[in-house]
């Protein structure tokens, strides 16, 4: 039995004075801490959002995971859910306005993106893998909701902490499996 084991991680606390969106010194300060954590994880690969306080925080993680390659990878790239208008009444209504509200550029229309990052990464291959993917809170919600087999909807509230870590497991010979949500042990 082959096993994909994910680590979900939403980046370290950003610093609201950087122009960049880089990470606040208690960012830095969370992003060691997870390092520390993960250090004895066998991972293959760190893919990362393009964004600065998720490469910011690839930087520091990977200082503990020396040997582990990583890079900056669209799949993971901050986007949020929001339904086309054929799929809107998905979504309870008491979402439709807060929805209407976000940025075109963080759209990612019916999940597709998001659809095609699970699609993307979630499966067993003929080997034992570990992958960490740094990344942000929506895409980390919408992991989870699919995991659960949950209405689309749901990723709403799924609310990662900085630096906090999420295991989703594929194997070859079961459904996919939430190992653990949101677990900020080591912060």
């Amino acid at each position: 039995m082959a096993r994909t084991q994910l680590y979900l991680v939403r980046h370290g606390e950003q610093d609201p004075a950087a122009l960049n969106g880089g990470l606040s010194q208690l960012g830095r300060e969370q992003a060691d801490r997870l390092g520390q954590r993960l250090r004895t994880v066998p991972f293959s690969a760190i893919h990362h959002s393009p964004l600065a306080r998720a490469s910011q925080t690839a930087d520091v993680v990977a200082g503990h995971l020396p040997q582990v390659p990583r890079h900056g990878c669209e799949f993971v790239a901050d986007r949020t859910p929001v339904p086309s208008a054929g799929q809107r009444g998905l979504y309870p209504d008491r979402w439709h306005a807060w929805l209407d509200g976000v940025p075109h550029d963080e759209r990612d229309e019916d999940a597709t993106a998001l659809q095609a990052a699970v699609a993307h990464f979630g499966v067993a291959g003929d080997t034992d893998r570990h992958e960490l993917l740094i990344t942000h809170n929506f895409v980390i919600g919408w992991f989870v909701r699919h995991m659960l087999d949950a209405p689309e909807w749901r990723w709403i509230g799924l609310n990662q902490a900085n630096c906090a870590i999420t295991i989703v497991q594929w194997d070859s010979d079961r459904p996919p499996t939430l190992v653990s949500f949101n677990d900020t042990g080591h912060l």
